[in-house]
């Protein structure tokens, strides 16, 4: 999630993609990305084993900044809400 093109980034791990994006859209789960105004999927990949899910995570979270933005700019270089692509 971001708050912007190359604004505030959020990452986490969820078994409901759909689910957790209109909850942070709608700005209903308090922390990190509701005070940062993190509400746009810019990018997201699936995993069928969580464990796998919750190491990629946290491989991540440990990552430069400039990584992030590139994984991102690489797949959606528009920034696009992939909301619609996934809710639909």
């Amino acid at each position: 999630m971001a708050s912007g093109r190359n604004g505030t980034l959020y990452l986490g791990v969820t078994g409901d993609i759909v689910q957790r994006c209109h909850q942070h859209r709608e700005g209903l789960i308090d922390g990190f990305s509701k005070k940062y105004g993190c509400r746009t999927l810019v990018w997201y990949e699936v995993y069928d084993d969580l464990q796998e899910a919750r190491f990629r995570e946290l491989q991540m979270k440990k990552w430069k900044r400039a990584w992030k933005v590139r994984l991102i700019q690489d797949s959606n270089p528009d920034w696009i809400d992939l909301w619609l692509s996934i809710a639909a």
